[in-house]
């Protein structure tokens, strides 16, 4: 006599994994796609939306829409198909964020985190509001308000200027020395905040839970070029014990006050007289934190799945020292991309090399990321000098 086994299609309520519950990320880039690489591991179903037709995330995402995320009608209609939304960009159409709130939708970041996080005025404001440390600063509406300030002598040199909303990968941002600079500066409302005296910027990964559970990840040093584009990542940051200790602090109660739920990167500088200062946040995964993937036990995307889930938050420890380098266009390069030297540095060991699916190349855009794992942070430098003398993006 046979033994016939019933099977149940029974799945728990609210259950994530393998069942029809749809996770909707707001825009389709390279951070999109590795948190749907992350969400397959899991079986989560992912919808995705961005406003070209060969974003990144094109697929893997389990169905895609094609749509502008500062569309008032484009980001209510996508986030009514799904069962929770989060994003990869800052830049959101936030009146249909607030009504999909309304209408019962999880958001996670909560669009008002978003709202004020987005305009870095009202973000400079929140810092002062909460006795976060950060740099002086003066909000101005336009050009001809930031050039009387400078004649009435409210503004001196040295100061950087920020548009409020729009910037990113170092746009939206003019570092004017002296007079001889001031062709850089925009006309739109902006921030002007003190320069710095900066020693090294720094950067934390910060996790929340609806349930309040806070984890870190180890703080990194960043090292800019030219075109105020983070060239390299190192990690963990050269910096005492002391100094490392502070800013995770000081990262964890920017997370706190803003009732965050999700991932936030919490950009730093340290002065040379070793005052750490906020410079900006990011309610999301950021390039700050590519390095987990290879180098941490959780990778911040697995971790921002974990956040938004209200699932137990996962071990932030470094298994070993790491550089992160981002695989730019090369200057004077624009079209079908091609990848020199791949090859070569797919010999070293510990070289990690995530390409994001972008066809054409141009001077700075992001094409990728290498993480370059060695046993000592010593180590890791060297083979970073290797991969960037080896490995060029051009068309």
């Amino acid at each position: 006599m046979g033994i016939f086994v019933k099977y149940h299609n029974h799945r728990p309520m609210g259950q994530k994994s393998s069942s029809s519950f749809k996770l909707g990320i707001m825009s389709g880039g390279q951070l999109g796609k590795m948190l749907t690489q992350a969400a397959s591991i899991w079986d989560v179903q992912v919808y995705a939306m961005d406003p070209s037709a060969e974003a990144p995330i094109v697929g893997l995402c389990h169905e895609f829409f094609q749509g502008d995320q500062n569309n008032f009608d484009d980001v209510y209609n996508f986030g009514k198909k799904v069962d929770l939304l989060t994003f990869e960009i800052e830049h959101i159409n936030i009146a249909a964020l607030r009504k999909l709130k309304e209408e019962g939708l999880t958001i996670y970041p909560d669009p008002e985190t978003l709202a004020t996080i987005k305009d870095k005025g009202l973000q400079k404001e929140f810092y002062k509001k909460n006795q976060i440390p950060t740099s002086d600063f003066e909000i101005y509406s336009n050009l001809k308000e930031v050039q009387n300030a400078i004649v009435n002598g409210n503004i001196t040199y040295p100061f950087v200027q920020k548009l409020r909303t729009d910037g990113y990968d170092g746009r939206g941002v003019a570092v004017v020395l002296n007079e001889g600079a001031m062709n850089r500066l925009m006309d739109a409302p902006c921030i002007v905040e003190d320069a710095v005296d900066i020693d090294k910027e720094l950067a934390v990964i910060v996790a929340r839970n609806p349930s309040g559970e806070l984890k870190c990840f180890p703080l990194v040093e960043m090292e800019f070029n030219a075109a105020n584009m983070v060239d390299e990542l190192i990690c963990p940051a050269e910096v005492p014990h002391s100094i490392a200790k502070k800013a995770e602090e000081i990262a964890l109660k920017v997370a706190k006050d803003f009732n965050l739920v999700g991932i936030l990167a919490v950009e730093l500088f340290l002065t040379k007289s070793g005052e750490i200062l906020v410079n900006e946040a990011a309610p999301r995964t950021h390039n700050s934190g590519h390095y987990t993937i290879e180098a941490c036990i959780t990778s911040q995307y697995e971790q921002q799945l974990r956040a938004i889930f209200d699932w137990p938050l996962g071990d932030t420890t470094l298994r070993t020292p790491t550089v992160m380098l981002n695989l730019l266009g090369e200057e004077n390069h624009t079209g079908a991309v091609v990848y020199e030297g791949l090859e070569e540095v797919l010999k070293l060991s510990g070289v990690k090399p995530h390409i994001y699916g972008k066809s054409i190349t141009k001077p700075f855009r992001k094409m990728g990321h290498i993480t370059i794992l060695g046993d000592t942070i010593e180590d890791a430098k060297e083979k970073a000098k290797i991969v960037k003398n080896t490995l060029k993006v051009k068309a």
